[in-house]
C-alpha cells in the first residue's frame, strides 16, 4: 500500500495579497522531496493553505497513493478538515469541497497541524511557497 508523507504551506504578503503556495512530498527512498509551487494572484493566506492542500492531494492521486498524510502550519485548514471548526465563508466551502471530491480517491487522508518550521518538510514547503512569490516578483 502506498503512503506520502506531504508538506504545504501558503503564504500571502499582504493578506490579503499577492499569495502562493509551496508543497513538498517525501519521497519513498526518504532521499528528499518532490517539490511544487504556484503563485496564485491576489488571495487570503487561508485561500493559499487550502490551494496547497488541494494541490498535495492532487498530486497525491497522481502518484496513486492509498493513504496521505498531510502537515500544515495552519490550525485553520487542519481544524476545519477535521470538522473541529465550521466551514462557514463561501469561498472556504467550495475550497473545502473540492478537497473532499479529492479525498475520495483515497482509502485515508490525515490532515497534521505542525507548529512553523518545525520539520524539514514544513521548511520546504515555506520556501516554496516563497520562491513562488519572489519569482513573480512580489
Amino acid at each position: 500500500m502506498k503512503r506520502l508523507e506531504i508538506y504545504v504551506d501558503g503564504a500571502s504578503r499582504g493578506n490579503p495579497g499577492p499569495a502562493s503556495y509551496g508543497v513538498a512530498i517525501k519521497k519513498d527512498d526518504g532521499g528528499g522531496y518532490i517539490e511544487f509551487h504556484e503563485y496564485l494572484g491576489v488571495a487570503t493566506n487561508q485561500v493559499a493553505e487550502y490551494e496547497a492542500l488541494i494541490r498535495g492531494l492532487t498530486e497525491a492521486q497522481n502518484f496513486r497513493a492509498q493513504e496521505v498524510d498531510v502537515y500544515t502550519d495552519s490550525q485553520f485548514v487542519t481544524r476545519q478538515f477535521q470538522g473541529v471548526y465550521k466551514v462557514k465563508h463561501e469561498t472556504m466551502k467550495a475550497l473545502m469541497a473540492r478537497v473532499r471530491e479529492l479525498e475520495k480517491n483515497f482509502k485515508r487522508v490525515s490532515v497534521h497541524h505542525i507548529p512553523r518550521s518545525s520539520h524539514p518538510g514544513n521548511k520546504i514547503a515555506d520556501k516554496l511557497a516563497n520562491i513562488a512569490l519572489d519569482k513573480a516578483g512580489k
